[in-house]
This record gives C-alpha cells, sequence and structure tokens, in this order.
C-alpha cells in the first residue's frame, strides 16, 4: 500500500533499525518503544490485521518470534517478554498493516499489567462458549 509507514520501511523509502529480516519477515526496533529492545515483527506483504494473514505464513511468524525474542532478551538482559498484536483500531491498532510488539520485560518493572476478570456465573461462560463454536 502506497500510503503504508510499514511498506515505506520494507521498501527502503523509510529507514528502520532491522534486527531481523528474511523474504516474508521484517523485524525493526520501534521508535518510541515501550521499553528499550522493543521490536516490531511484521509481513514483508502488506495484510490489515492477522485475519488476512495465509495460514502458510503462520509457522515463519513463529520462528521469527522465537529467534528475534530470544536475541532482544539475551541483548536486552529481559528475564520476559511480551508478544503483542493489536487487531482494528478499537483494539488499539494504530498502524493497518498487521505487526506484533516483542516487548522484553524485567521481573518489577511494572510497565503494564493485564487484570483479568470473571463470569457471573459458570453457565453464563459456557452460553458464551456455546456462542462463539456456533460463529466457527
Amino acid at each position: 500500500m502506497s500510503d503504508c509507514i510499514f511498506c515505506k520501511i520494507i521498501d527502503g523509502e523509510i529507514p528502520c533499525a532491522k534486527v531481523y529480516e528474511d523474504e516474508d519477515i521484517l523485524a525493526f526496533l520501534d521508535i518510541a518503544p515501550i521499553s528499550k529492545g522493543h521490536t516490531l515483527v511484521i509481513p514483508t506483504k502488506h495484510y490489515n490485521n492477522l485475519f488476512e494473514i495465509p495460514e502458510e505464513l503462520g509457522a515463519k511468524l513463529i520462528f521469527a518470534f522465537k529467534k528475534v525474542g530470544q536475541g532482544i532478551m539475551k541483548a536486552t538482559g529481559a528475564t520476559g517478554i511480551n508478544v503483542v498484536m493489536n487487531n482494528f483500531a478499537s483494539a488499539g491498532q494504530v498502524v493497518p498493516h498487521a505487526h506484533w510488539h516483542l516487548i522484553p520485560r524485567i521481573e518489577g518493572d511494572n510497565l503494564f499489567k493485564i487484570t483479568q476478570g470473571k463470569y457471573d456465573s459458570n453457565d453464563e461462560m459456557q452460553k458464551l462458549a456455546d456462542k462463539i463454536n456456533k460463529c466457527l
């Protein structure tokens, strides 16, 4: 896409601090990192979100997450890593090009924590599970 910032990075029109690249995937440091070493992993072909990515690209992405994630942890001394993907604006996706955030974490860094909720009952939970199953 001509107006996609990530496509411009892939095409070399915009520079990046590249950490990994192959024919299908590019990984580079985020310019506004949550923590130092925060890296974006993107497909080199434009897909708007997870739901457009072909299944055959999945194994290559997992390989890249593992390889890059281990490199980030070793280079930064991180003791953990978040792999995050936002899909659609309501979920926080800012750039409409599928991408994953690999965010290095250190025990006690307090960067962010997900608060868990609960269902009112097991029946409510099962009804929602059944509804989702019918939508598959």
